[in-house]
């Protein structure tokens, strides 16, 4: 039995569609057809029962599904073991990320990790929640990062990196004559503030303004001088001194090390954040295995 025509055998029946599968393998439909008709003719039964709707699998097709998947996973799992063998960890690792993490934290990641294992060669996209899952579904990549869990049980999601929400103004920015812009504020106070913040609807926005409700504060009551859609322009705009904004800690190390920025202390307020990693664990290459458990040292699963 060729191992390629059950692969795409286990795609179609797992996909329920031929263009979906033509897709996801990169192949033309044609190809696909043909490849399905080698393997009936081969097996001498038919694998689906066509429909102009959609496609189902027959008896026979049924008992081939539930044994190619686990034969798929165990040569996927020997190819892993014997390249474990070699002792030396590499290959091409795709993995994406939402926009902070892919732009501000696993970078640095990638580079002490890349210290380490030299020969993996690691390609990082950034893209939103549901293209990632839509990825991992194609096999289009190996990993995602993501800044909340998600609602996709078919996949391994853990938690690997803790990231504070923080006040900020410029260095030299003073806040209103009423208030001290080195004292700590009440909660109370920062409804009077002019916030620079990202786009309504977007994810950073809904996320800050989740974290506000938990500490029994009004997103709706803050005064939003300005919305911009993109971390880059807010800290440009906080550090011309036009207003003060809520960002992430890990995104403003740079700003915060030259003190072109400052963070400003609210009493009893402390906004965090939680990002993960997902994966199907089933199908993680060796590079995958070994990039995983260098982020996830020290964390619990």
């Amino acid at each position: 039995m060729n191992f390629d025509h059950l692969k795409v055998f286990y795609t179609v029946a797992r996909e329920k569609s031929f263009s979906k599968t033509a897709k996801i393998l990169h192949m033309s439909q044609p190809n696909i057809s043909s490849q399905i008709r080698q393997l009936e003719e081969f097996l001498d039964t038919k694998l689906f029962k066509r429909t102009t709707r959609k496609v189902d699998l027959t008896q026979a097709g049924e008992i081939l599904f539930q044994s190619a998947e686990k034969i798929i996973y165990i040569i996927h799992q020997t190819q892993k073991d014997i390249t474990l063998l070699s002792n030396s960890t590499h290959g091409v690792l795709n993995i994406v990320a939402s926009l902070t993490l892919g732009e501000q934290i696993l970078p640095r990641m990638i580079g002490h990790f890349k210290k380490e294992f030299p020969h993996v060669q690691i390609v990082l996209e950034i893209n939103n929640s549901e293209q990632i899952i839509e990825k991992l579904k194609n096999e289009k990549i190996h990993i995602g990062f993501v800044q909340s869990m998600i609602n996709s049980p078919e996949y391994r999601q853990r938690y690997f990196f803790e990231d504070e929400l923080i006040f900020i103004a410029a260095k030299d920015y003073i806040l209103h004559d009423s208030l001290d812009c080195q004292k700590t504020l009440s909660l109370d106070e920062i409804y009077s503030l002019p916030f620079i913040l990202r786009e309504a609807g977007s994810g950073t926005r809904q996320l800050i303004e989740e974290q506000l409700i938990k500490m029994n504060l009004f997103p709706s009551k803050l005064n939003v001088i300005l919305e911009l859609d993109n971390t880059q322009s807010i800290k440009s705009a906080v550090e011309a001194g036009i207003g003060i904004s809520i960002i992430s800690k890990a995104s403003v190390q740079h700003e915060l090390s030259l003190k072109t920025i400052r963070e400003l202390s609210i009493q009893d307020l402390q906004l965090k954040r939680f990002f993960y990693s997902v994966y199907d664990e089933r199908k993680l290459t060796p590079a995958g295995e070994t990039f995983l458990s260098f982020i996830h040292r020290d964390k619990e699963q």
